[in-house]
């Protein structure tokens, strides 16, 4: 049989990038609806801060349980099932949503099924990356679903801006579903075509064996990264119409987009972090590292400089380099996976890991607001980065040899 040609190569990541960049849209408008609708909730009395605040962390806690369990899943099951129906049923849970707009607790059950099927969908797509694409193009095929991450942001506001926060949630909904029967077909078709080859699954001798060829993979740190950029890329952005709202007095509307404005620059973050990753010798930990250090000088500022429109973008470059550092995770680390036949699980784990921190920190923020304001909070994020920096310096410990 003959190797694949670099425009087979090519073609393969052009093909599955596309596909899963255009699912994982989906899956971030659904994922940010809720934040760019919250003034409008807040302003009908439908939820306050701490209510909204609790909302968020269930569905973060229900997300990252989701991950750790569907991740498990997709090692064994096919990616074209996984992804399809926790689409769909995604879709279905957020339909119902606002429905229970005078019930609290059917919203938070609601929206935390939502979480829970959204979760199906990461860990199976990145084991389907990491399988069928070159590894010299795995970082670039995985610009795509990654700038859908950070562009879902800027098109839920969009939504927002336009319509009121329950018809917002509809057409959310409808583009999920549609998608889930979009990614089936795509599926379908690329797996006739030999674009997507089913792989034999990897088959660990002993129950440990997996664990420590991720401990030799340098899960443990990445990890830590994994949980101090959830809070920045999940919690903060969750946060920032509330922020542009209390914090710098914009007024609703003009909350919503700016927020929009802001986001969808920092969509842009995927590109900008690969280029700087090649440009700096496709080196994860130095280009970490310099993405922690860009960040803690962003918060650093942000904290003594009042003036809304150099607020905003002084914030817009923190939390770009934060993603940026998240990027290097998601688009370069967990695709390297490949040889422990864990890519998945692993990709749910770290998943896990940085939304339980999202969950746990969403809620702490709530009553944080209240209690220390927002320029303490500003300090909590900077001391988050300087974590980040710690974290990621390229050292390793070694056994003591006799």
């Amino acid at each position: 049989m003959n190797s694949p040609t670099k425009n087979q190569k090519v073609k393969v990541a052009v093909c599955i990038g596309v596909m899963c960049a255009v699912s994982y849209l989906a899956i971030y408008v659904a994922r940010n609806i809720l934040s760019a609708v919250s003034p409008q909730i807040k302003g009908e009395g439908i939820l306050n801060e701490s209510q909204y605040g609790m909302l968020t962390s269930i569905y973060f806690f229900v997300y990252a349980i989701g991950q750790l369990i569907n991740g498990a899943i997709g090692d064994k099951i096919s990616a074209k099932y996984m992804m399809s129906i926790g689409l769909v049923l995604a879709g279905v849970a957020n339909f119902v949503f606002p429905l229970f707009s005078d019930s609290l607790a059917g919203m938070y059950v609601s929206y935390g099924a939502t979480g829970f099927f959204l979760a199906m969908i990461y860990g199976p797509m990145t084991k389907v990356v990491a399988e069928n694409v070159d590894e010299l193009y795995v970082a670039r095929c995985s610009l795509g679903y990654n700038f859908s991450s950070f562009f879902g942001s800027p098109a839920a506001g969009m939504l927002a801006a336009i319509f009121t926060w329950q018809t917002s949630f509809n057409i959310t909904s409808a583009l999920l579903v549609v998608m889930g029967i979009v990614t089936f077909a795509c599926f379908a078709v690329f797996e006739k075509r030999g674009i997507i080859v089913p792989q034999k699954r990897v088959v660990h001798k002993h129950q440990g064996d997996g664990i420590r060829s991720l401990i030799k993979h340098d899960i443990i740190r990445f990890t830590l990264i994994s949980i101090l950029t959830g809070v920045i890329r999940t919690t903060v952005i969750a946060w920032l119409p509330m922020y542009l709202t209390d914090y710098l007095g914009y007024a609703e509307s003009s909350s919503a987009l700016v927020f929009t404005v802001a986001t969808f620059i920092i969509s842009f973050t995927a590109f900008i972090s690969v280029f700087c990753y090649e440009k700096m010798g496709r080196n994860m930990l130095h280009s970490v590292l310099v993405f922690f250090i860009v960040a803690t000088a962003g918060f650093a500022l942000l904290y003594f400089v009042k003036h809304s429109v150099l607020n905003i973008a002084i914030i817009v470059i923190a939390i770009m380099a934060s993603n940026a550092a998240a990027s290097i995770l998601w688009s370069v680390y967990c695709p390297s996976l490949k040889e422990t036949g864990m890519v998945s699980s692993a990709t749910g784990f770290l998943d896990f890991a940085s939304y339980m921190s999202a969950a746990a920190s969403t809620a702490v923020f709530g009553n944080a607001v209240t209690a220390i304001g927002w320029s303490g909070l500003i300090l909590v994020w900077l001391g988050l980065m300087v974590a980040g920096i710690l974290v990621s310096i390229p050292f390793k410990f070694r056994r003591k040899t006799a």
